[in-house]
């Protein structure tokens, strides 16, 4: 690579003040998922702040489903990494998260969500939502639901597009329906992948500021499908209770079941290994040189030694004085001896806040070791280019 002139970029006077706050998210990498670690009352506090502000802000509720799902469909991938926030559906994800030792600790399921708001208990607003999807019928009996019960949510509108593509629900009548309602929270009820492709596609058409899939949240408060219990839900054997009323799921379980076995033996377990035998405690006392050049079209982020939890605040405020240059960014990894999944979290981030300005990021000078790191997380796919992935409008 053709040295450039070294630079500070840190001491830029450009200004970083229309930087969003994706760098400050604490989000976790981890088979191929970037992951928020929150619990519920801060992401309620999330959620009533956004309502607020007039800008599109996605929550994401990755589980089994969507780490598969993720893993065969980019766009359904970048669907969660541009989302605003990511939160684990899901105890197999928290269990896979104690074993490698990361802090998500908390499930938040997209029902249980669906359900605290409609409580609205010490809400400092009531929201009005838009219900999108559903059984016919669905729709009208929740609406009705919420409204008599004067809760935390306000129904003021809802559309059931059946069962056609994502661009027959994509029609201006349709994205000019929802925008009409006025409402605070676009509430999707499709399944995962055409949820979450269809809110991607339309993010920036959909005027309504938040926006969620909530999957199977309508069944249960249409009262057609019965919840399993609490014990069931916190215990992660929610699936058997879901098979037993609806019977047609034992296939999506059974194929989800298999890809995370696959997954827990090739990915988790040898990180796991790895990490132990190559000494991930180790660095922790270790410092982080990170040193930038610039160029005409593209910004050179150098990183020496270790890149983990310990470096990321002052590794994101570098990269925040990198953004505001509106240029590409190529972090140089040629000496880089270790990455954790906080860090990569923190490199899904900068790849979020890159996009959003049309750049791209990229990566050179990988070594066999750190593709390795990399793979096992399931971020193979952060080498590789293009990392703009271009979504239809």
């Amino acid at each position: 690579m053709i040295a450039l002139p070294e630079v500070s970029i840190a001491q830029t006077n450009a200004a970083t003040s229309s930087v969003g706050d994706d760098l400050d998210r604490e989000v976790f990498g981890f088979l191929g998922l970037a992951v928020d670690a929150l619990n519920f009352e801060v992401l309620l506090r999330a959620i009533y702040k956004a309502s607020s502000v007039a800008a599109p802000y996605l929550i994401s509720t990755p589980n089994v489903n969507f780490l598969v799902t993720s893993r065969i469909h980019p766009y359904f991938r970048e669907s969660l990494l541009r989302s605003n926030l990511c939160i684990a559906d899901g105890m197999p994800l928290i269990w896979i998260a104690k074993f490698l030792r990361i802090p998500i600790r908390e499930r938040v399921t997209g029902a249980d969500l669906f359900e605290i708001l409609k409580r609205g208990e010490g809400a400092p607003k009531r929201l009005r939502v838009f219900l999108f999807g559903g059984a016919e019928g669905l729709a009208s009996v929740v609406a009705d639901k919420l409204n008599l019960s004067n809760g935390g949510l306000e129904c003021v509108g809802s559309v059931n597009p059946g069962f056609g593509s994502i661009e027959e629900m994509s029609r201006r009548e349709v994205i000019d329906a929802i925008n009409a309602s006025g409402a605070d929270l676009l509430a999707v009820f499709l399944g995962a992948e055409k949820a979450q492709t269809w809110l991607l596609r339309n993010h920036h058409r959909i005027k309504i500021p938040l926006r969620a899939q909530f999957g199977a949240a309508i069944n249960f408060e249409a009262g057609t499908v019965k919840r399993a219990p609490a014990l069931l839900r916190n215990s992660g054997f929610e699936w058997m209770w879901r098979i037993k009323e609806e019977p047609y799921l034992w296939r999506r379980y059974w194929r989800d079941g298999k890809v995370l076995t696959k997954l827990f033996l090739t990915k988790v377990l040898p990180l796991a290994f790895h990490s132990s035998l190559h000494g991930a405690k180790r660095v922790q006392s270790e410092d982080l040189e990170i040193v930038a050049r610039a160029a005409d079209r593209a910004i050179e982020i150098a990183l020496s030694g270790p890149a983990i939890a310990r470096h990321v605040d002052r590794a994101a405020a570098e990269f925040r004085s990198a953004l505001a240059l509106q240029r590409d960014l190529v972090v140089d990894c040629s000496n880089l001896s270790w990455i954790d999944q906080r860090f990569i979290g923190l490199l899904l981030m900068l790849r979020k806040e890159l996009v959003s300005k049309k750049l791209e990021l990229r990566f050179a000078n990988v070594p066999r070791d750190m593709r390795r790191l990399f793979g096992l997380n399931g971020f193979e796919f952060l080498l590789a280019e293009p990392q703009c992935l271009v979504i239809p409008r």
